[in-house]
């Protein structure tokens, strides 16, 4: 009797204990990022989510994590490498410590607008440099991501001239370009994990940083530092990174379908970018903080110093790259 009662349970503890017993062949995406849900990166997610499912018929289904539910960038990364994480957007100066190429990129001035920017990377320069990286970091970039320009925010003074900088305690990520940008600047860079950031911008442990400006918007530092400086120093891209597990579980037509879907994303949310930078902008004048557009060219100057530092240090290799995004003309 017992030995029958068991046959017969079997069947109903497949049920309740398989979790895709009802899946029928389909692939599920787990996409993750830092920022809350409706920043220009949710907001490429939700796009990506919307195509990806509409041209897989349905194969693979997508997930959204956003705020940080799947890990810090640092720790996500690592993840995309062991396959633990399937999909992350994570901004290209946190890549530098996996893949120090990443590094030509966030050169201060490398770009001259976010269209120059974008010109850039749907160029065939950096088909070969997103090909390289991932072969060097068996992580794949899926598409480009969210570009954006990284503007100033401070606790204590409006930036007029480049003297203003002298002795501000700006957070930097732990980039070394980026600390010695600040640095040529006259800022003293606090390195920081953006998880650190809010923290210490009201424990006064930093003065200010620089964001991409939506994320100023998003994560409502306009409550806590009243003065914004416009210089667009730094331009940056956020790329939708995936696994090579993940990509390995497709066949060829859902891979397809996967990048199709990210690069129609990507293209939404460039012209929600491109159309809401100085809109943005102004909602932070209306929340209570004092803009500034001082002169850029004691900042440039810093700035060609600092790229040719790093191209002498970096070698042949980063020389050459930075070579051909000069040569592609905004």
């Amino acid at each position: 009797m017992k030995k029958l009662l068991s046959l017969l349970l079997i069947p109903l503890c497949l049920l309740v204990f398989t979790p895709n017993a009802f899946a029928s062949g389909k692939k599920l995406m787990r996409i993750g990022w830092a920022t809350p849900v409706n920043h220009p990166y949710g907001l490429l997610a939700k796009r990506f989510k919307e195509l990806a499912e509409t041209y897989t018929n349905g194969s693979v289904k997508i997930k959204l994590f956003p705020s940080g539910q799947l890990g810090s960038e640092g720790s996500a990364f690592k993840g995309l490498q062991l396959g633990s994480v399937d999909g992350y957007m994570i901004t290209m100066s946190n890549l530098s410590p996996h893949y120090p190429l990443m590094d030509v990129f966030s050169l201060p001035y490398c770009f001259e607008s976010m269209q120059h920017m974008k010109k850039v990377l749907k160029s065939d320069v950096a088909k070969e440099f997103f090909a390289d990286f991932e072969k060097k970091t068996h992580v794949a970039i899926l598409t480009y991501g969210s570009l954006d320009t990284r503007d100033l925010y401070n606790t204590r003074k409006d930036i007029n001239t480049f003297d203003d900088f002298a002795g501000l305690k700006y957070r930097v990520p732990k980039n070394e370009v980026m600390i010695a940008t600040f640095k040529a600047f006259g800022a003293n860079p606090v390195p920081l994990a953006w998880s650190e950031t809010p923290t210490a911008l009201q424990t006064g442990t930093i003065d200010g940083g620089d964001n991409g400006t939506s994320t100023i918007r998003q994560m409502k530092f306009y409550e806590m530092a009243k003065h914004l400086t416009v210089l667009d120093h730094f331009l940056a891209f956020s790329p939708l990174l995936v696994s090579e597990r993940f990509l390995k579980k497709l066949s060829p037509e859902e891979k397809t379908a996967l990048y199709r879907a990210a690069a129609e994303a990507n293209e939404y949310i460039d012209e929600y970018n491109f159309a809401e930078l100085e809109k943005t902008r102004t909602f932070l004048e209306e929340k209570g903080m004092k803009l500034t557009r001082p002169d850029r060219t004691p900042f440039i100057e810093a700035a060609q110093k600092v790229q040719k530092e790093f191209a002498d240090k970096k070698g042949a290799e980063f020389k050459k790259i930075l070579k051909k995004i000069r040569a592609i003309k905004p």
